[in-house]
């Protein structure tokens, strides 16, 4: 793998990916924030060496390069997830491929449904922690040593001085932000109601099919990362109405000026 993350790295420092300072990962619906960035470089993922291609409609599948805030970003519109028949691994390559770059933080957004009730759609909470119900691990696999520490700390996998500056942008720009647990399922299925149930009873505010595998190998790689959820459905199993991916994207599409008034704030401060 350190050969293939070389060839991809090398790859985009021939196409002008030139030292970007932060990493963003952007979830479902939520491409937007490409309209805020000075674009320099963009290049599609099937034209990036051993780079996955994103299958999902609404996915983009491009990596950009530009300027926000006076800093050099570089920007996942769109992301891989298990249920496309990806490894954990491949999920989870791109962050590799932006450490390797020169990333020095990562910010993570994802569209999610709430468990907690308190929460209502259109509404962002801030991750705190998390729960991995995907059935594996990305750093399960032999020679991850070589990569970084095997036994990763995940004692605070969401760092504290990032998400104190996004409760801080929050207050700044009169946005409710909530904070909670994040629960990663594999999907694409949505929930039952016993399985929402189930998630309220072992602790999750929100539940999606993403994010926590990019968190794991952040850490990993020693880099300090916070993200949020955009809630676009709610999750009560006594009232639950039939949803549909439509619903979901229109949502965070409704809901994502907000989370791009957090971002560019964070980015401004970092």
């Amino acid at each position: 793998m350190i050969k293939q993350i070389k060839e991809s790295t090398d790859f985009l420092i021939s196409r002008g990916f030139a030292a970007p300072e932060v990493g963003i990962i952007l979830g479902t619906g939520l491409g937007k924030l490409i309209e805020e960035i000075e674009i320099e470089a963009e290049v599609s993922y099937n034209h990036i060496p051993y780079f996955p291609t994103a299958t999902v409609e609404f996915h983009k599948g491009k990596l950009i390069y530009g300027s926000l805030e006076g800093k050099k970003v570089v920007v996942m519109q769109g992301r891989f997830h298990l249920y496309e028949g990806y490894t954990l691994q491949d999920v989870t390559y791109p962050v590799r491929v932006m450490k390797h770059l020169g990333i020095q933080k990562l910010l993570v957004s994802n569209a999610a449904g709430s468990i907690n009730l308190n929460f209502k759609k259109g509404e962002i909470m801030l991750i705190e922690d998390h729960l991995n119900l995907l059935g594996g691990s990305p750093l399960a696999f032999y020679g991850v040593e070589h990569l970084g520490e095997r036994f990763v700390d995940m004692s605070q996998p969401y760092d504290p001085v990032m998400n104190k500056a996004l409760e801080e942008a929050s207050k700044k720009n009169n946005i409710t932000l909530h904070k909670g647990v994040y629960a990663s399922v594999l999907g694409p299925q949505l929930e039952t109601k016993a399985e929402y149930r189930y998630l309220k009873i072992i602790g999750a505010d929100a539940v999606g099919m993403s994010t926590v595998p990019e968190v794991i190998v952040a850490n990993h790689l020693k880099i300090p990362v916070s993200a949020v959820s955009v809630i676009t459905d709610e999750g009560d199993p006594d009232n639950l109405e039939p949803v549909n991916i439509q619903d979901i994207i229109a949502m965070a599409e409704k809901a994502e000026p907000n989370m791009i008034s957090l971002f560019r704030e964070v980015i401004k401060d970092l």
